[in-house]
């Protein structure tokens, strides 16, 4: 190599190397800037004594609390170990939505010692493949409504809010169930052109802010609800009398969340937050609220029933003393039991975590309830919360009820990965914001399926259970099939702890009446 080129080779590398300082110099003298202006803010502020104490270091302190979430979900947490909900409970739903392999080996990781977690029993001599029989399908509001509904649909779509869902959420959702076969729940947010766009059955919820079927001063509006009876895709109706997340208190979307579409969809007014109120103001009374199930039944002509997380129960007495008094045509069709476990939507701490009682208690009970008062056959009971695995979804048959919807379950199907951002237009899988860049990872043709194969794998391996326990299709579970963990970490039969419920004599019922 001559001496010309060796001294350009040198020249460039000096250049190189003088740029790279200066670059250093100027990145140096950046930082020293920021942590001086941090310091300057820090020591200035007088919000947070540790940042004030503290200048530039006492920010890590909550830089590590925001992102403590995160480390405890991927590297700190065992499979069984998280809230709400756990990496295995997560990762059947994601193989299961996938339609990818759900087996494991080696032996499971569910501890068997839990009290109050479930355990099926076996029959020595199964439901053998071609004796099994395919799911039976059952009819609201037979005899009672004009138009009743007939479905054969076991697990389906749990009222979730449009604007508390993405717009690609919800048609993801919406074409997923009707490839599945199932209904699904607009929420209290009113139906959208999103929620019809898949052809899928929907269940139009009827919230205390009378989205959607309110008149202009905010009452139930009976041409508007003719109107959605109109759609034939609309088979029910279901009132909102609480929720998991929040029962006592209305919906919450903030007003970041409520766009031109949602505000034209619920009639409200645009980047407001939208508060429904805490109750319906037209029921009062176990009276009122029969009184309004008959008039939407009778304006749809369509099953009608009611949502409720349980909590006191007098009033269930109070209603089936009524619903004898006033006679079976103003019995509700259905009735939703929501747990107390919280849910996707925005609500205070108070409630969520201390308010209302959970399905595993709820559901017996209501159950038992109707029995005594010989109103079961007449009355369908739907339940949800936190049932998002097959063992939850044949627990909840086994206790008596028709029908399991999950929110959640549906969700992790979507792609959810527990953020924990659902309160906020900040989603990263797009499901629960409004911002288009984050949407945009939304796919809706590979979700909807995701979705058809999460519902259609539910039904496939709780029928396993059902098998496994010796009777031909999942309705047929019973509490003779399912033993309960008690106290001391020892299975014990589910009817010691939930007795089958004895019809009430039709005398005792007039007498107290």
């Amino acid at each position: 190599m001559n001496t010309e080129k060796m001294d350009a080779i040198g020249y460039f590398a000096l250049r190189v190397m003088e740029i790279s300082v200066l670059l250093f110099v100027f990145l140096l003298g950046v930082f020293c800037l920021a942590v001086l202006y941090m310091y300057l803010a820090d020591i200035t502020q007088t919000k947070q004594a540790i940042r004030r104490n503290y200048p530039v270091v006492g920010r890590f302190r909550y830089l590590f609390e925001n992102m403590g979430e995160f480390f405890r979900q991927y590297f700190f947490a065992q499979d069984r170990e998280e809230l709400p909900f756990n990496r295995a409970q997560r990762s059947w739903v994601y193989r299961a939505a996938k339609n990818v392999d759900s087996t494991i080996a080696f032996g499971s990781t569910r501890p068997l010692n839990q009290p109050g977690d479930v355990v099926f029993l076996n029959c020595l001599f199964p439901t053998l493949t071609e004796d099994a029989a395919p799911i039976s399908a059952l009819t609201f509001g037979a005899g009672y409504a004009e138009t009743p509904y007939t479905t054969d649909s076991l697990f389906n779509i749990s009222g979730m809010s449009f604007g508390a869902l993405s717009v690609p959420a919800v048609r993801a959702l919406s074409i997923g169930a009707k490839q599945a076969g199932i209904w699904m729940n607009t929420g209290e947010g009113a139906i959208s052109p999103y929620h019809l766009e898949g052809g899928c059955d929907v269940v139009f919820q009827i919230g205390t802010a009378k989205y959607g079927v309110r008149d202009g001063d905010g009452k139930l509006s009976d041409d508007k609800l003719r109107e959605l009876a109109a759609l034939e895709q609309v088979k029910m109706f279901e009132i909102k009398m609480s929720q998991g997340a929040k029962p006592g208190k209305g919906g919450i979307l903030p007003g970041g969340k409520v766009t031109s579409l949602i505000a034209e969809t619920r009639g409200i007014p645009e980047g407001q937050d939208s508060i429904s109120p805490n109750g319906h103001v037209e029921i009062r009374s176990v009276d009122d609220l029969l009184d309004m199930i008959a008039r939407v039944r009778a304006v749809t002509g369509k099953p009608v029933g009611f949502k409720a997380v349980i909590g006191s129960i007098g009033w269930l007495d109070d209603l089936c003393i009524a619903i004898h008094n006033r006679g079976p045509q103003v019995a509700p069709d259905f009735i939703t039991i929501d747990s107390a476990d919280g849910g996707t939507g925005a609500a205070p701490q108070s409630l969520m975590d201390y308010m209302g009682l959970p399905i595993k208690r709820s559901l017996p009970l209501v159950v038992d309830k109707l029995v005594e008062y010989g109103l079961r056959e007449r009355i369908k009971v739907i339940t949800s919360g936190k049932l998002i695995n097959p063992a939850d979804v044949a627990w909840a048959l086994c206790m008596g009820a028709d029908f399991i919807t999950s929110a959640r379950g549906f969700l992790f199907a979507l792609g959810c990965i527990q953020a924990l951002q659902c309160n906020k237009n900040t989603c990263p899988t797009g499901i629960t914001t409004h911002n288009p860049d984050l949407q945009r990872g939304l796919v809706v043709a590979d979700k909807a399926e995701r979705v058809a194969h999460f519902a259609r794998n539910m039904a496939y391996e709780v029928g396993i259970i059902a098998h496994s326990c010796g009777v031909k299709e999942p309705r047929e579970l019973t509490r003779d099939h399912a033993q309960l963990i008690n106290a001391q970490g020892i299975p014990a039969p589910m009817v010691d702890t939930f007795p089958n419920a004895i019809t009430r004599p039709q005398y005792l019922i007039a007498s107290d009446a």
